[in-house]
């Protein structure tokens, strides 16, 4: 139903004199101090002090905000190696907000182990802790030689990915469904 313009003008002016004058009054603003407010940031666990610089990965957090206290990018970040170390500066992916463009080194299955190994030549867990650990976050592995660090350390994988690349050429991958294997990536979820 449309009405006259008159009659759209003549019925706002009439509210807002109604308003002013008191006749109706909009109910008063109650505000319980004993919640929080909506815009209030939650606190932050204090932080554990470290001795040494820690990297700053705050330009990979802006988006990956995840890995702020993920297990792994943060025991690397607290000895003072960031995402850089690993993925590379990868400044046209920082800068890419259409987020198309790749990190500049990307981990297949096969490189996962040998990039661990250029900094930790040797696993400082007994292998029955190893196993136990693996058998338990791994189920669905029965090989031993299918067992990939990232399977016990962190979980440094995006839980829901918007895109996803082929970590060997770079190339963004068409939609499908995501790997049953935590220790694949070469799938993409849908959002």
């Amino acid at each position: 139903m449309k009405f006259p313009v008159w009659v759209i003008v003549l019925v706002a002016v009439s509210l807002a004199v109604v308003f002013s004058a008191g006749i109706i009054a909009a109910p008063p603003l109650k505000v319980n101090t004993a919640k929080p407010l909506l815009l209030d940031e939650p606190k932050a666990a204090p932080k554990k002090q470290v001795d040494g610089p820690v990297a700053d990965n705050s330009a990979c957090h802006v988006c990956h905000t995840n890995y702020q206290e993920e297990t792994l990018a943060v025991v690397h970040a607290e000895a003072d190696v960031g995402c850089v170390k690993c993925h590379g500066a990868s400044l046209a992916h920082r800068n890419d907000e259409n987020n198309t463009t790749p990190p500049e080194k990307m981990y297949p299955v096969e490189s996962i182990e040998p990039a661990c190994i250029e900094c930790h030549e040797t696993h400082d867990a007994p292998a029955r802790k190893v196993l136990t650990r693996w058998k338990e976050r791994c189920p669905e592995k029965t090989d031993f030689a299918q067992v990939l660090c990232t399977d016990c350390h962190g979980e440094h994988r995006l839980k829901l990915r918007t895109v996803r690349w082929d970590k060997k050429t770079g190339k963004v991958l068409l939609a499908s469904p995501a790997p049953a294997s935590s220790g694949s990536n070469s799938g993409v979820q849908k959002p």
